[in-house]
């Protein structure tokens, strides 16, 4: 078994019905991702990903993508109280300070694959119990150019995950079990863009009331919606600069009614 091939550590059959689609079907989640990404981001994406492997400079990582909620149910009918675990970067930090994103990083060299490094990631920032969890399946890797890493999000469910909460308050701000459907509710989600990049580099972000989700996190999130069927329609030109969308955080009774 290679870091990139961990079999016998996913147990899809654990997943409940309403978990079922995206089960059956990891690589339609890269699929609907890239569908959203503007046709001048997908070709640098592609080139930059071609330059990371030919340099031999390409990092692998992985992040925890978990899911919580009844153990029953009908499959693809998002139950109403199913969560997502989500933790904010602490402030401080040098790289993507402030930003929301699935417990993870970088493989270490003990890592056997990306289950191991999505557990232990997710462990040291969340404090979560990983033996409450059961891996159901790795989608497929995704390249981040500003940071080089090559991504694999590790699917996987709880029925109940027991707490979690800020390991290293210098590492991480906030660790929350996000309600799916607040991620689901029109009235949270906008296009998010940086001032350095065109408005046709938009991308699909969560503005919700302790955190804005966009970037990687906000696109895979977004694609795991529309691949399970639980995505409702949205107006997507609600469009904000990242820094303007920042600031409504701090915009009190702004949106916090929306996540209900």
């Amino acid at each position: 078994m290679t870091w990139d091939d961990p079999e016998g550590e996913l147990t899809p059959s654990a997943a409940p019905p309403w978990l079922a689609p995206l089960v059956d079907q990891p690589g339609a989640v890269k699929n609907a991702y890239r569908r959203r990404v503007p046709a001048e981001v997908l070709a640098a994406l592609t080139a930059a990903n071609t330059t990371a492997a030919v340099t031999g400079k390409r990092r692998d990582a992985a992040v925890l993508v978990l899911f919580s909620g009844p153990a029953d149910g009908d499959r693809g009918m998002l139950p109403d109280d199913a969560d997502l675990l989500v933790t904010v970067r602490a402030s401080t930090l040098r790289h993507h300070a402030g930003q929301a994103a699935f417990p993870g990083g970088a493989a270490d060299p003990g890592d056997a694959s990306p289950v191991d490094t999505a557990l232990r990631e997710a462990t040291e920032e969340t404090g979560l119990d990983a033996g409450r969890l059961q891996p159901l399946a790795t989608l497929e890797k995704m390249f981040i150019p500003p940071s080089g890493f090559h991504v694999v999000p590790v699917l996987a469910y709880s029925s109940d995950p027991g707490p979690v909460w800020v390991v290293d308050e210098s590492e991480t701000a906030l660790v929350a079990r996000v309600p799916v459907r607040a991620f689901v509710n029109p009235e949270n989600r906008i296009m998010v863009y940086r001032s350095e990049n065109t408005r046709r580099t938009a991308g699909p972000a969560f503005l919700l009331n302790q955190m804005l989700v966009w970037g990687f996190t906000g696109q895979v999130i977004s694609a795991m919606l529309d691949v399970a069927g639980w995505a409702v329609p949205w107006q997507n030109d609600k469009l904000y600069e990242l820094s303007d969308a920042m600031a409504l955080l701090d915009a009190e009774g702004s949106y916090g009614d929306a996540q209900r």
